[in-house]
């Protein structure tokens, strides 16, 4: 059912007309996330610029039974902003603002539609450190990192969103303004619904306000970047790295398809005679830093590595972390379509992991360029495609079933750091088990018994 023009009138009252957006041509822009092959109208897109509004917003599609689908920067991979059928579109990218940096408290105090580059820089500007980097760090932002609890290439050593939220400013699916947790370092009062939020994808409350820890700033850091002919050499490095006892900030690995992708599109001087390479970073004081650099190249050399070079300067560090961000787009140049998904397995498992998504690509005809967090065992399988082809894309689809349960029978899950949206919920109960989807399905409707946030999500 089509939006009726009294609840667009009620928005515009509520906002401004300029701030809701009806027109066919305005709306397409947000049909679909990053996510490929999916899309779906909304019935208009409103953009909120106060907490306020959000109540408002959501007290009128409780009494109107009207969808409301959160948005940031549309950066999700899952579909988890993905409109459902003529809904209403509710976009933070507007709410902006950095609030509070605690420097007594190493706390920063932001707005949901900040960046998660901008809360980057301005712990950095204060001298301090947030470290969670999503790849798609320069416009995601906080709160669709909060709703995904997102990781990224220092998750290894430093944790994923969820380690650094401290509190958060929720506004409740019937309108009601809820704040969470404090800047207090120890705080066991209640449940943690904090915790219930993070990872929610927008299906329990929408995040308005987010609380960030902050840490010192790393005094040091030596990059290396390690090639291998092989690419059980490079996975059998990270295992014996890890069992030395050594913690790096980034451990990252591209395969062969995914290195002379990035090279062509980056041009950084990537090695292109290799198989697998390791991309491996240590951060601290500076003792410490040169030791643990030194034993991570020595491990790498012991291992047959055809090459280690450790970065010279700034500027090579820079370029080195800039080719792997750009490992996705650097892939998306190949084909029409690319499909990047994750998969995490215990480290233990990486190499047959790995090898068995090789196996896949091949018994399916399929080009994948796998890339990803290999000190987490976190995987990126990136399928390079065409969704004109309904043939390949059905290969695609019985590759993925047989990837996803591949990743649970080795005692991994089915999403790392993407989340389950639409795409995959449809194996979320096999990896969860009936009585933790009785347990989601009963919190959410206790919590939104109209249904009207982010309905088809994770699940029907």
């Amino acid at each position: 059912m089509s939006l009726g023009q009294n609840i667009i009138s009620e928005l515009r009252r509520l906002v401004g007309t300029d701030n809701v957006l009806t027109e066919k041509e305005d709306l397409i822009p947000y049909s679909f996330d990053g996510t490929a092959a999916l899309q779906q109208m909304p019935g208009c897109v409103m953009f909120a610029n106060t907490s306020e509004q959000v109540a408002g917003a959501l007290k009128l599609a409780n009494q109107a039974k009207a969808a409301i689908v959160t948005r940031g920067s549309g950066t999700g991979l899952s579909g988890g902003s993905l409109p459902s059928p003529d809904c209403i579109v509710l976009c933070l990218a507007k709410m902006d603002k950095i609030l509070e940096l605690d420097r007594a408290n190493l706390t920063l105090l932001v707005e949901a539609g900040a960046t998660t580059q901008a809360i980057a820089d301005a712990a950095s500007a204060a001298g301090l450190f947030y470290p969670p980097d999503p790849g798609s760090m320069k416009i995601s932002t906080i709160g669709g990192n909060v709703a995904e609890n997102s990781g990224g290439l220092r998750g290894l050593k430093y944790g994923v969103t969820r380690n650094y939220v401290m509190g958060l400013e929720v506004v409740l699916p019937n309108g009601e303004v809820l704040w969470t947790g404090n800047k207090c370092v120890k705080d066991v009062a209640g449940y943690s619904l904090r915790d219930l939020f993070i990872g929610s994808e927008g299906t329990l409350g929408v995040i308005t306000k987010v609380l960030l820890k902050l840490i010192p700033k790393p005094a040091a850091k030596k990059t290396l970047v390690a090639t291998f002919a092989q690419m059980d050499q490079a996975a059998q490095t990270v295992s014996d790295i890890i069992a030395a006892q050594i913690i790096p900030c980034t451990l990252e690995f591209l395969d062969r398809t995914t290195i002379h992708c990035v090279e062509d599109f980056a041009k950084v001087g990537l090695p292109l005679d290799c198989e697998a390479l390791l991309l491996m970073e240590t951060d601290g004081h500076p003792g410490p830093v040169a030791e643990e650099a030194a034993k991570m190249e020595s491990i790498a050399r012991k291992n047959g590595a055809v090459e280690v070079r450790v970065a010279k300067d700034d500027a090579e560090v820079t370029n080195l972390a800039t080719a792997r961000r750009s490992a996705f787009s650097a892939l998306a140049r190949v084909s029409p379509t690319t499909i990047l998904e994750d998969a995490t397995v215990p480290r233990s498992e990486l190499a047959k992991m790995i090898r068995f998504v090789a196996a896949v690509a091949k018994k399916y005809q399929l080009r994948i360029g796998t890339f990803g967090h290999m000190g987490d065992g976190n995987l990126h399988p990136t399928f390079l495609t065409d969704e004109r082809n309904k043939d390949e894309m059905h290969r695609v689809e019985q590759a993925f079933k047989e990837i996803f349960n591949e990743a649970i029978r080795l005692g991994g899950t089915i999403t790392g750091e993407h989340g389950i949206g639409v795409s995959k919920k449809s194996f979320l109960p096999k990896f969860a088990g009936d009585a933790s989807m009785r347990v989601m399905r009963e919190l959410r409707r206790v919590l939104d018994p109209s249904g009207v946030l982010n309905p088809g999500k994770m699940f029907d």
